[in-house]
Parts: structure tokens; sequence; C-alpha cells
């Protein structure tokens, strides 16, 4: 069938649109992939793809997109009108200083920012290694042997503890979590809403007088406290190791540079964040929390490991350990519904450690801590007294009942925020960034005279507080410190690295599309990046009036009545999603629905958030054509009537179709007297043409690190806000510190926005794209799928398709046949992508055996076909093989990747060509990308887990362990 779409011309404002900056295809593309597909129009393409039911007509009432220029011009305007206060409210968040060759070469370089998860091992050695150092950070400072790759936040790090301790020490009868009322309000609000909804109690306490019982399963502390004080918490970990119970310690890192590691005195578990090691504020983040515990619990630890293994060629190589612990695998069984960490900012604090180096962390900490016995020499001076004799940076000071608040307005009066505990205690803490002047300026407000000041005291502490033990011994910490070196080991580990910088990312469910620069620059601002979430609300009106319109927009494009943007990834979003579903229903004095129905293909997070959410799994088959099977939904919602809480259902469908009774499925869930909960995952389907609101849904979370531009960062950060119904509104998350949302529900992160500082890139996005340009954007990402899906069929069959023959946004395509015919896995194909310079699609989800490819509307036509040739390629290279002119045993994919080495290595025993090894299509032979290891053996390293730095020769002992 001819087409009769032809390119519009221009007009002039297209000249600044940033519409076809972000959509890859141009007009003649869309029209030759049109004529391909046998449609004569883009709009009656998607009139075949989207069934009529639920397709949205009319426009979004968002305007048409500004300029590039324009926007930002906006945005800097809206910015203006934060106040960047010098804060000293602690509370886990600390200013710092991002050293410049660090935030102009990670966190801002596309080459970090862009990479996935790396599932794909063997072209992401450099972000391994990278996290590696940031594992051996935590591992050597907290003093404990194990340590994942960081976590989303310090609030549910703890919350995250909580759950490990009761799936190590709980059971019925020992269901008791005592929290220390020296650890900051946030976090408690986190794990107290974490607790609640598993049916857990939480005892909040002195933990001077706490009285030890068998219900006992795990205990909350923190060192430092949240006043600053520093307590022996010895003989309190005895008591509660005495009664079966774990110890969590929440820990400041820098402290640990000077005060003795929490492993050495008892602590399973410590967590904290690391946000001081060079991540700005950002209004609460993102930043990476960490997560450390002893080795006997390894395989109970939420989050990713980074650990050592070995590759094909007996060379060491890095790969993520242990991932049968993790929620895609153990579904409900899972102990934490983590998907995701926080990646490019765990990678940013591990370098500053690099940077600095033990002796520079150590001067960093010991300047820290001169600041603060010299401030509480100014302070007393005044008359005021400092509470507490042993601290690290923070100062209790009391000032006398009924002063504290003037305290803090003359402090705000000279630009500085400062913390009111009580009526008469303030509390102030220091960071790197603090100079003299402003320890005179604080002393100012307690009536000092403002004059000079000289940095005097001791850093040393007395024991039993004194750290003996080194740290950072590893000699990645002690190399890079000229901008030079540091410069160029950051690049090396970047060229190790396959981002969107170099080849197209077709993850199927993970949506790897543009992260326009434009969006990027907000973020780094002064004005967004140096505010300290608990600020007063009355200085960050720039952000309020973001989060407003943000908030606007995304309810007009679901459908809902209002968004939360307080959930810092797909998981939390999940997560808060089904405790606003199980408030509602308590409001009605059906607290006793428990049973969420969840469809056989659902991703892991899905089950695993339900149990987290205190809620019973029920399993709904999927049909042959991987639909939700109606007739088993409708038998188990009206089996569990009575008990049925929600149905969790994502849309286009897990198989990437549009499923056309969705409607039905909806009502089915609501006349049992359910709610239901959209993922939000495929939301790039369905973005100006579809409304999960107007569908019937319920609750649907979005990742705006899919559909809405935030960038993957190589493994997080990642935000997961959720839009909800009208009668939902009430019940949104709350917080403790500043009120947000319904205010009937808790915390589910530890600062009220989430990680705000990224939310610019989503807002620039949707007003640079407008309602108009948003829309084209969905449709040309299914336009692109489908055009794969046609070119690749003759060669891989494309398992699901609607009604019309066509999938939504992505496809899967099947090679499960080759086992067979040629022995050839679907890994093998994963891996030998790599030599044609690409990412594998999503391997065996949620499909075991299949690749599902998702190209985003972002690729322009010539990516699409350069990844279809190499996949066609694969397939002939696959023929031969089951002609018989290539060995099944010794062949181009089951060797892949190819690395440098062994092409030019001087034995070449493979009955191919190197040149058929190395260069199998013509753009390699323009840009190569060379994986710097062979194939990894993944289970090698999970029988001989490293998962910190160790030295060369270390390396070669344990990839030797099994030779």
């Amino acid at each position: 069938m001819a087409t009769t779409t032809k390119p519009r011309a221009a007009s002039p404002s297209d000249v600044d649109s940033f519409v076809p900056r972000h959509n890859g295809p141009s007009a003649g593309e869309q029209a030759a992939m049109l004529e391909l597909l046998g449609y004569p129009s883009l709009d009656a393409f998607i009139d075949a793809v989207i069934p009529a039911t639920i397709r949205r007509k009319q426009a979004l009432a968002i305007a048409e997109g500004l300029s590039e220029y324009d926007a930002l011009t906006s945005l800097r305007a809206m910015a203006s009108k934060n106040q960047v206060f010098r804060s000293y409210l602690g509370m886990g968040y600390s200013g710092c200083i991002t050293p410049p060759v660090i935030q102009r070469n990670i966190l801002e370089n596309p080459g970090w920012y862009t990479a996935y998860t790396p599932y794909q091992a063997e072209v992401a050695q450099g972000r391994l290694e990278a996290l590696l150092n940031f594992q051996t950070v935590v591992i050597d400072l907290v003093g404990l042997p194990i340590a994942n790759a960081s976590l989303l936040d310090e609030g549910t790090a703890a919350a995250e503890a909580l759950a490990m301790s009761y799936a190590i020490a709980g059971k019925p009868g020992k269901e008791v979590f005592f929290v220390s009322d020296t650890c900051h309000p946030q976090t408690i609000d986190v794990v107290q809403t974490r607790a609640k909804a598993r049916g857990i109690t939480v005892v909040v306490g002195d933990h001077e007088t706490f009285q030890f019982s068998g219900e006992l399963f795990g205990a909350l502390i923190s060192y430092p406290a949240t006043d600053g004080a520093t307590h022996d918490f010895r003989a309190f970990t005895e008591k509660a190791h005495g009664a079966g119970a774990l110890v969590t310690v929440v820990a400041d890192l820098l402290s640990l540079a000077l005060l003795a590691p929490p492993g050495e005195w008892g602590a399973d578990i410590v967590v904290g964040n690391s946000q001081r090691f060079g991540v700005p504020l950002g209004y609460g983040g993102p930043h990476a929390a960490f997560f450390a515990t002893k080795d006997e619990y390894k395989r109970q630890i939420p989050g990713r490991i980074i650990g050592v293994s070995r590759d094909s060629h007996g060379k060491p190589a890095l790969r993520m350990a242990l991932q049968t612990r993790e929620q895609h695998i153990r579904r409900e069984k899972a102990t934490s519904n983590v998907c995701t960490a926080q990646v490019l900012l765990a990678v940013i604090a591990g370098m500053y450690a690099v940077w600095h180096g033990p002796e520079g962390i150590r001067r960093i900490a010991s300047r820290v801590h001169r600041l603060a016995t010299t401030l509480a020499r100014l302070i007393e001076a005044t008359g005021a007294k400092v509470v507490h004799k042993n601290y690290f940076d923070t100062l209790r000071v009391d000032v006398g009942e009924g002063r504290a608040s003037q305290i803090v307005d003359r402090a705000r009066d000279l630009g500085i925020n400062v913390r009111q505990l009580d009526d008469a205690c303030v509390g102030i803490s220091l960071d790197e960034t603090v100079r003299e002047r402003d320890l005179a300026d604080i002393a100012k407000a307690f009536g000092g005279k403002g004059e000079p000041v000289t940095i005097d005291g001791s850093a040393e502490y007395e024991a039993p507080f004194a750290r003996t033990t080194p740290y950072l011994t590893h000699p990645v910490f002690d190399t890079h410190h000229s901008e030079t070196q540091m410069l160029r080991y950051m690049r090396m580990l970047e060229a190790r690295d396959l981002s969107l910088t170099y080849s197209m990312i077709a993850l199927g469910s993970c949506t790897m599309k543009l992260n326009a620069t434009a969006e990027m620059f907000p973020v780094t601002w002064p004005e967004f990046g140096q505010i300290h979430p608990f600020a007063p609300v009355e200085q960050t009106r720039g952000y309020q009036a973001m989060f407003d319109e943000l908030r606007k927009d995304l309810a007009e494009i679901t459908g809902f009545a209002d968004v939360s943007l307080q959930p810092n990834a797909g998981s939390q979003g999940e997560y808060a999603g089904l405790l606003v579903i199980r408030k509602y229903h308590e409001s009605r004095g059906e607290g006793h629905r428990n049973v969420c129905l969840i469809p056989q293909s659902a991703h892991g997070t899905n089950p695993a958030s339900a149990v987290m959410a205190g809620l019973k799994v029920i399993v709904v088959k999927t049909d042959l054509h991987g639909h939700m099977d109606l007739a088993d939904l409708k038998a188990k919602a009206e089996q569990n009537q009575s008990d049925l809480a929600a149905l969790m259902v994502t849309y286009p469908s897990t198989h990437g179709v549009f499923e056309a009774e969705i409607k039905d499925v909806c009502g089915i869930v609501h006349a049992n007297g359910g709610q239901v909960y959209m993922d939000g995952a495929n939301m790039n389907a369905m973005v100006g043409l579809v409304r999960p609101g107007d569908i019937g849904a319920d609750v649907c979370h979005l990742n705006l690190h899919k559909t809405f531009c935030i960038p993957h960062g190589g493994g997080g950060p990642g935000m997961g806000p959720i839009g909800v119904a009208q009668h939902l509104v009430p019940f949104l998350p709350g917080h403790v510190v500043i009120p947000v949302g319904g205010g009937s529900s808790g915390a589910v992160s530890a600062a009220p926005w989430g990680s705000a500082s990224i939310l610019p890139i989503s807002f620039m996005y949707i007003k640079m794209m407008g309602g108009p340009g948003l829309a084209e954007a969905t449709k040309l990402a299914i336009l692109n799928a489908n055009y794969m899906a046609r070119r690749l069929e003759a060669h891989y069959p494309v398992l699901y398709k609607g009604d019309t023959g066509l999938v939504a946004h992505e496809c899967i395509i099947d090679p499960r046949s080759l086992k067979q015919s040629a022995g050839i896995e679907v890994e093998d194909i994963a891996k030998r992508l790599m030599d044609y310079g690409f990412h594998a699609p999503t391997v065996s989800f949620p499909v075991a055996g299949t690749l599902m490819i998702e190209p985003t509307e972002s690729e322009a036509k010539g990516e699409l076909d350069r990844f279809c040739d190499a996949l066609i390629a694969i397939r002939e290279e696959v023929r031969a093989i089951e002609r018989g002119t290539m060995s099944r045993d010794d062949n181009p994919l089951v060797n892949s990747p190819h690395t440098a080495q062994s092409v030019i290595a001087d034995g070449w025993s493979h009955p191919y060509t190197r040149e058929q090894a190395a260069y199998p299509a013509p753009a390699t032979r323009e840009w190569k990308f060379w994986p710097t290891v062979g194939r990894i053996e993944s289970a090698y390293g999970d029988r001989n887990l490293v998962c910190s730095c160790l030295p060369t020769d270390a390396y070669a002992e344990v990839v030797a362990g099994e030779s």
C-alpha cells in the first residue's frame, strides 16, 4: 500500500523547535517505515495499534513546546526564586565540595549518565570498577566485609535493614524492632511506614534505658546521633545480641575516618548516606545510600553487589554478583523490592575518595571536627552551653528555655539555617564548605561579636571512640591525586562502557531514550543543587513552583487528580501506590483487604512490592497470546471478593501489546471491591494517546527515568512518582519534617520530594516537547518498534502481537529454536551483538530465552536499520552453523565477545577469521567499541565472592582459585 505521508514544509518556528531534536525519524524516514508497514499515515497506523475503546482523541492540555533557549530562560527565572542559604541543619545531609574534575567528567558527562544497569557486564567494566571502589570505601570505613553498590537514600536503607533483620532473626512472637530516638526523624518516619505495612511493632525510645526482651529481632541506633552526640554502643550491642536481635547502625561515613567503625564494636548492619562525599545536596537527592553487613548475611543483603570473577580467557572481570537474591528472580519471596541503585552518585562518592585518598579524607574529617570544636568555644563564650562532650560535626546548644526560636531567626537574618531541636536547644551541623567567616557569623546569632576566627582544637578522639585501623589502602586510592592522573583514570573507565553516546540501547521495558543536554543543564545550577532538603519552604519558592507545574502536567498526562513526587525509584512508586490503596481500604473500615492479584508475566518488582506492602500475592494466569486470562482473573477476584485489595497490571502489557480488554479488567476488580494499580513502566507507549485514569486505573507510578528522560545513570538514579484518582488523594505519602501529601500516610522516602534535583530534567522535557510533541513522540516510539518487528520477523519469530498484527512500543523476538538447530542460546546472541557495537536488548524477560526490543522515538531510521542488520547478520551466522559450514562448538557466537587482546594474539585457532570476529559489519570498521573482557563466568564469581578492591596479585589468586 502506498503512503500519502509527505514531509511538511518548515515554518520559521521550526528552527528553534526541540521536538525534531528529540524525535529521531525525519518525515521522510517516517514515510518509508509506514510504507513498509502498509499504512497511509501515522495517525491511521496508530488507530490500528491502539484499541478505539481507550484511544484519547482530545489533545493534552499542555501548551506547545518551548525552544531549548526559552525553556532554560524560563526555568532560570523560576530557579532564581530559591534562596541559597548556608544550611547547617544536618540530619544526614551536608554541604560538600564536588571536585570540578568529577563534576565535569562524570556528573555532567553523558558517557557516564546515559549507560544502563550493568547486566551485560562485558560492556560495563568501567562502571563496575567505579562501583567496586565505592563498595571498598564503605567496607573500609564501616569495618564490615560486605557492602552493596548503593541504595536509594538513608531512610529507605534503614527500612531495608529492618526487613533484612526480620528475615534473619524475626519470627512469630519475635516481631519488635527498637529504634533509638536519637536517629534522624525522617529515618524513623520511613522505618515506621515500612514496619506498619508488614505488621511489625516499632518501639521508639531511649537506647540507654530500653529493656530488652525475647520479642526483639532488631535495633536501629545512630552514630553520631541526630543532635550530634557520639555514644558508646558496645554495651547496648551486647545486650541486643543477648536477646537474639541484630543491630543496625546509621553512621556518618566521613566521621568514620576518625571514629571507631561500627563493625569493630559489634554492628551487624551499617547504613547511611554517602552524599557528603562530593554529591550536591540537591534539595534531598539523588544521593547514594550505603548498606554493609557481615559475610554470613550476604545472600540476604538488598540491592546489587559488584563482585570479582573471571572471563573466558582467565582474566579478572567484574559483574553483578549473587543475582539470585534479587526481586526479579525471587519475586514474592524476595526480602526487598529494590531493583535499582544510585549508581551515578555512588560513582561520584567513590571517585571523591579516589581523588582525595585516605590522607585527604582524614584531613577533611579532621578539619570538620576542628570547626565544630572551635565553634563550641565561640558559642560557650556567649554564655550558651554545648550539651554533649563527644561529637563529630554537630553541636547541641542549650540557649535557655524559650530562646531557641530567637537564635534560629537571628541566624536566618544572617543567611544561615540552623535547626531548632526544642524550645531551649538548637543544632548546628558543620561541613567541608565552612570557612572561618562562617563560624564568626554563626557565633553572631548567639550574641558573638563577629570577630575574626582561628580554627583551633584537636581532631583526636580518646578511647573508646578513636579509630585505630587503616582504611582505603588499595593503590587506587593513592594514585590519582593530580588532575592529569584523575582525568585519565576516569576516561579509561568511561571507555570500557557502552553508553548511548556510542549506539542505541534497545532495552525492552527500560526505555533508554534521549537525555537531552538542555534537560541536564539545570541539575547542577546552585539554585537547585545547593539547597538542603529541610530548608524553610519560603526559601524554596522556585522548587515549589516547579513541583506544582510538574504535578499538574503529570496529572494531565495520566488523567489523575494529583501526583506525589516523593517516591525516588520505580520500585518505591509501586510500594507507595500500594500503601495508598491499603490506607484507602482502612479508611473505609476494610483494612482486612490484603489480597493482591498479579499476572504471571509481571516484572519481579510487582510481587516483591506487594509483599513489602503487607499484601498476599495471588497469581493470575496469562494466555498463549501473552494476555491476562480474563476468566482466571474473574474467578480469582470473585473467590477473594471479601479480601481483594488490588490488582497490579502493566499497560501496555509486559509482552508489549495493547490488550483490548483492559477496561473489562478494571471493571472486574472494581466490581469485587479492589483497586487497580497500573505499573507505568510502559507509559512511553501512552503519553498523549491513552491515559491510565481514563482506562479505570486508580493508581499509576511513572518511571521518570524511562518515559520522562531522567537518565538511567548506569543503574540509577530514578524517580517513581505516583498519580492517584480523587478518592485516593488524602492518602498520598506524607513527611514528618516538612508536611506534604495527604497528611494521613507516612513517608516512603527520606526527603519530602524524593530526588528533587533531577526533577528539572522531566520538567524541561515536558515544557520543550509541549502537548503535541509528547503525543508525536509516543506515535514514533510505536512506529519504530513496529518497523523493527517487521524487519526482523522473517529471521526471528515475533512472539506477541495485537489483534491487528501490530505491537506497542516494544517487541519480543524468539530465538529459542536455535538451541536445537545450532546449539545457540539467547546469551550467545546477546554477547555477539557486542562485537557489532550494540548493547543487547532485554534478555529472557518476560519470556525466558527471548529478547525484548524497545527502540524509543529518539532513534533515527539509520540506527534502527543498523541494529536490525546486526541481528539479521547474526542469524546468518547461525544459519551457517545449521548448514554445517561453521562449527557448532567453535564459532563467532559462542566465543563472543571478542576482545582486542584475543584478536591480535599470536595464535588464532578458530575456523573463522579474525576480521569476522572483530569487524562483522561495515560500521565497526569506522568506529569500533572493544569489550575489554571476554565472556564472564558469573557462577565462578558467586562461588568465590570478592566485592572490594584487592591488590593485583590477590586478583590473580582469586582467578586461579579453581584453575
